[in-house]
């Protein structure tokens, strides 16, 4: 666990986050008065630098503390501060080394701070120095990532929260990529109204440039106050071109890239055998997301897959005695099956594999799997084994020994009480990967996604081949499988000798024939291509080529032992000293004016490292001169632990945080505990959910709100207001056109007057948008990426053809040649969510559903919608229907207003 951002006394976190700053602390203290991010993305290889100006407006010295968020994926490679004209840089070192010559200042009590990730992607990187009067300070952090493609999406994420106003705040994507950008999409949790236009984006077939540039104005959170309104993620998603199916030859600088991602392929079968944890610490929360999740997996798999379910805690339960075909009947079902798993009792990890391993050796050896098909046991766990073999090393051998490399596990951690590193070496060793799942609201759709990663399996035994010396040192070219909405990657150099023309074949297997791609490009013509010194930096292919090999090494050295393990990971360790890249394997002692601590040390972790201690290790020597309790740089600084709720005892009064390492900004945590588990952070959870302050509703009247509100037109007289009635069954077709492409449904519960879910289908783009009175969820394509957002939160989403809003509790849906669709989740007095269509005349005469009727010819009784008489008949298709007119509820503006407005409109109710 990081810092408290209450306790820091200043930070900057682009990958921005800053810690608490008072008002009196920009105009007396620290100010942050330039801040930039720059982040160049060529090729998928993303190089971004953070630069940050700070000054002390204080008449005594003040510390400031730069804190970056960045990907857990990236690696440091500069960072530097220049102080008065001279220039501070870190250095990079191996991390035994580095480590062990600072290490006599922990030993000496000198402080050693522990910082954990921050979040699921993200993890932090932190320097502090003291800043004399009216002097100025410019920090700059430099990290590298090669963005990985996942369910058809490259992803670069930014987190922007200063927590006070930047005169000069400026955040600037540019992305190349020569093969063309085919769809491009930006997201921002902190957007409003008045921040949109600070956004802009412009895009030619192979360039984009995204500016984010805040006024000072924008970035207040109210008229007149210093409190800023700039706090989440930035996000922009990209995908490309792909105009041949052997992929795409980039080169530069002597090196070259190769990205190979075919579409038009059909999927190949798969026979898959769930294992799922139902031990004891599985109950709650995470036994009940664990069955809706299972449960709408199983509804996504393909008629031709074949599957079965294992679930475990001491003992071990399979769910039929064979793999059975993926009929409607079975999967129903296995739903079934699965909707009542129940958590208890201890934990056989072993015995669980080895059933799933010999349920898919049976049906192999009586040939019941389709030639060609993929074979994987996906395993879902929360904690060590408990039962039967305990040794993970004598778990590993047997499950290794018993798949032999025929089929692929795939191993999902459930929180931070598994031994990740375990799972993480059972997976490789087998072919698959670990990853982690997070205990969060959307714990579901975690499972949900991953296991679309690997539901639609294209090619197996992908094997990448270039003329006999014309290439060397490539990374690894050979892979196992290939999945849709994915990417394989292989970079290497090009010989001195090569020719001008450099030949590559891709050679792979489907279940119905084998292939082989083929391409040829021209080295001078590819050469040429990246000499724009806008889009790019120095040397970028090699650094590309050096980091994907750093990473591949490491990952085998995870499932590696001995001499080998060895072997490997000093290849990874001369590669990051030579490239200068902060890795698991070095360090960066950062150096420091002469009277402050002489340096830092600053380390990489590995995901196992949050099992059980922090995600970034910080050996820090902090200031000692002038800090003593009485020092007005403590007051203004904010080191005092703030109180708690009415009652409660504050921070500081928490058992596990000690009051000198308060004072340091700095506290101290028993690391024999998960983050989860902490005694301090449990007890402190207990106290605030006894103490929960609820969050302010609005006041409402006496009138309803309705279920619908529709605008067919400009006409207001017409404006109509409809509720649900009845019990159905089914989920309800509320509004579908198909030349716009949307589909509106809900489920609707009668027995408490309100729709369980509404959901929003669009054609173009393909996307889904479901929400529920808690949340809201954005799932990209078929089987694409989903998102969770909560409606307390803010939500800007601007991808072609589409753009979603959330503010104040109402999300927007609009475009401007479509329909605005609006949804919101009521509080009391009449609870629920709620729909409006906003039609300036979009509807096409194929409009239908409960609500896309009234987007036809309405028939008025002959005194008209606009009779001042309250009741009147009005025919649609045949139907009649009585309407009032009646003053409701208007939801279409923000749940912040306290008293919301009324709504005249037309009346009805429909039954179901």
């Amino acid at each position: 666990m990081g810092v408290p951002a209450h306790i820091l006394p200043f930070s900057i976190l682009i990958f921005l986050s800053a810690s608490f700053v008072s008002v009196a602390a920009q105009k007396n203290g620290i100010d942050i008065y330039g801040l930039t991010l720059d982040s160049k993305v060529t090729s998928r290889f993303a190089h971004t630098t953070i630069t940050s100006r700070v000054v002390n407006n204080a008449e005594e010295a003040q510390e400031a503390v730069f804190q970056v968020e960045l990907p857990k994926s990236a690696f440091i490679t500069n960072f530097s501060m220049i102080i008065d004209g001279v220039t501070y840089p870190g250095e990079i070192k191996e991390k035994a080394a580095a480590q062990e010559k600072y290490s006599s200042a922990v030993a000496r009590g000198q402080s050693a701070g522990i910082i954990r990730a921050t979040g699921r992607n993200l993890e932090k990187f932190q320097v502090s120095v003291n800043v004399a009067p009216t002097a100025k300070v410019t920090f700059e952090l430099v990290y590298e990532e090669l963005l990985k493609r996942q369910l058809g999406k490259y992803e670069l994420i930014l987190k922007v929260r200063p927590q006070q106003l930047v005169k000069h705040l400026q955040i600037d994507v540019h992305i190349f990529e020569p093969q063309g950008i085919s769809s491009l999409e930006t997201e921002s949790t902190f957007m409003t109204k008045n921040l949109a236009d600070a956004l802009t984006t412009t895009q030619n077939e192979t360039k984009a440039h995204i500016v984010f540039k805040p006024s000072l104005a924008q970035q207040q959170k109210e008229p007149g106050k210093l409190d800023t309104i700039l706090d989440g993620n930035f996000i922009v998603r990209y995908d490309v071109n792909r105009a041949t199916a052997a992929g795409d030859i980039q080169i530069e600088n002597g090196y070259f890239v190769h990205h190979f991602a075919p579409a038009e392929l059909s999927t190949l079968p798969k026979n898959v055998v769930f294992v799922i944890d139902k031990s004891g610490s599985m109950s709650g929360r995470k036994m009940k997301q664990t069955r809706e999740a299972l449960v709408k997996i199983l509804g996504d798999l393909k008629p031709e897959d074949q599957f079965n379910l294992v679930i475990f805690d001491g003992h071990v339960t399979q769910w039929k005695p064979m793999l059975l075909q993926s009929s409607p009947e079975n999967v129903e079902e296995a739903k079934k099956f699965a909707s009542h798993i129940s958590a208890m009792g201890a934990t056989n990890i072993n015995e669980a594999v080895l059933l799933a391993v010999r349920m898919l050796d049976e049906s192999n050896r009586k040939e019941q799997l389709p030639s060609g098909s993929v074979s994987m046991v996906i395993l879902l766990t929360d904690g060590d084994p408990t039962e039967g073999e305990r040794d993970p090393q004598k778990i590993q051998e047997n499950v290794k020994a018993a798949v032999g490399g025929r089929y692929y596990l795939y191993c999902l951690g459930f929180g931070f009480d598994v031994n990740y590193a375990f799972l993480e070496k059972l997976a490789l060793e087998n072919g698959g990967v670990a990853r982690r799942i997070y205990e969060d609201s959307d714990a579901d759709l975690q499972l949900q996604d991953f296991y679309q990663e690997v539901a639609n399996p294209l090619l197996t035994m992908v094997k990448f081949q270039y003329l006999e010396n014309s290439v060397e040192l490539l990374t690894q070219d050979s892979f196992r499988v290939f999945f849709k909405g994915s990417e394989l990657v292989v970079a290497g150099k090009l010989q001195p000798q090569a020719q001008d023309l450099l030949s590559a074949q891709v050679k792979a297997q489907s279940h119905t024939q084998n292939f082989t791609f083929q391409t040829e490009v021209n080295v001078a013509d590819k050469e040429k291509v990246f000499q724009s010194p806008k889009y790019i930096f120095h040397n970028f292919m090699e650094r590309l080529w050096a980091y994907l090999t750093i990473q591949q090494l490491l990952e085998k050295a995870v499932s590696a032992s001995g001499d080998e393990q060895k072997s490997l990971e000093a290849q990874a360790l001369n590669l990051s000293l030579k490239f200068s890249f902060v890795t698991p394997l070095t360090s960066m002692v950062v150096t420091k004016p002469e009277g402050q601590d002489q340096a830092q040390v600053v380390s990489k972790p590995v995901e196992a490292d949050n099992d059980q201690s922090s995600s970034l290790l910080l050996l820090a020597r902090l200031p000692t001169s002038g800090f003593r309790q009485s020092s007005p740089i403590l007051k203004s600084q904010g080191f005092l632990a703030p109180p708690g709720p009415p009652g409660l005892p504050g921070v500081a009064g928490l058992p596990g945080l000690s009051g000198k390492s308060l004072l340091k900004g700095v506290p101290t945590f028993d690391n024999s505990f998960p983050p989860s588990r902490h005694p301090t952070f449990s007890k402190f959870s207990r106290l605030m959910e006894s103490h929960e302050v609820p969050v302010p509703s609005p006041t409402l009247s006496v009138d309803r709100a309705p279920h619908f509100i529709l605008l067919r037109n400009n006409r207001s007289e017409e404006t109509m207001c409809i509720n649900m009635k009845g019990s159905p069954q089914n989920p309800q077709n509320l509004f579908s056109d198909p030349i716009q492409g949307i589909e509106v449904t809900g489920k609707y519960e009668g027995s408490t007057d309100k729709f369980v879910w509404l959901q929003v289908s669009y054609r173009n783009p393909e996307v889904q948008v479901r929400v529920t009175k808690d949340s809201i969820v954005v799932t990209r394509g078929s089987g694409g990426k989903s998102s969770s957002y909560q409606w307390q939160g803010t939500l800007y989403l601007v991808m072609p053809g589409l753009k979603l809003t959330l503010e104040n509790g109402l999300l927007l849906l609009s475009a401007s040649d479509k329909v605005t669709i609006g949804l919101a989740s009521l509080g009391n007095p009449t609870p629920g969510l709620r729909l409006f269509l906003n039609d300036p005349g979009h509807s096409s005469s194929q409009a239908s559903g409960v609500l896309g009727q009234f987007y036809q010819d309405l028939q008025w009784d002959p005194a008209g919608p606009s009779t001042v008489e309250d009741t009147r008949e009005l025919s649609v298709r045949g139907k009649t229907y009585t309407v009032t007119r009646k003053s409701m509820v208007d939801f279409q503006e923000s749940k912040s207003i306290i008293i919301p407005p009324k709504l005249s409109c037309l009346y009805l109710e429909q039954p179901l």
